[in-house]
């Protein structure tokens, strides 16, 4: 298994796993029309360069045995100095439950220690089940935001935290 810092030329890869993961991962939080709509908003080529060039997330992808099988992005000193703000973790539903998402967070971990990172954080979705992983990795909800993110949808999170 290895993490590979992804870039524009990945992007491919990032949107086919995020369409094979969403369904099962909001399918019973979200409408379908409203999962499409959010992989429209946020997976579309154009959505990934603009996250990549301009605002400088880092993606990594999780390969093992010639697959990719998950992602991540981040972004170091989001918002204020210190922080490194979580935007992305997904791994494939026949992939998880094989500590995917540990090995995810943990490179990001790593590397947050490495910049000299006081914290991680993260939004999620508040009736998601990723909730429990978060809090079994220490994070702790230090609040709750509503997102208007057009059409009429809102994302309903909370805002997690981990000191690191």
């Amino acid at each position: 298994m290895r993490i590979i810092a992804a870039s524009v030329s990945h992007i491919d890869w990032i949107r086919s796993i995020a369409q094979r993961t969403w369904p099962h991962t909001f399918g019973q939080i979200l409408s379908p029309e409203q999962i499409v709509y959010m992989l429209d908003l946020m997976y579309s080529h154009d959505a990934l360069t603009l996250q990549i060039v301009q605002k400088k997330h880092q993606f990594v992808l999780l390969e093992h045995e010639a697959v990719f099988h998950g992602y991540a992005s981040y972004e170091l000193n989001h918002g204020q100095q210190g922080y490194t703000k979580i935007h992305k973790i997904y791994v494939l539903p026949v992939a998880q439950g094989k500590k995917y998402g540990l090995t995810l967070m943990q490179h990001i971990e790593k590397i947050a220690r490495v910049q000299h990172q006081k914290y991680l954080v993260l939004n999620v979705n508040r009736y998601n089940a990723a909730v429990n992983f978060y809090k079994q990795y220490g994070f702790r909800i230090m609040g709750e935001e509503n997102i208007d993110i057009g059409h009429g949808y809102l994302m309903e999170d909370y805002i997690m935290q981990k000191d690191i």
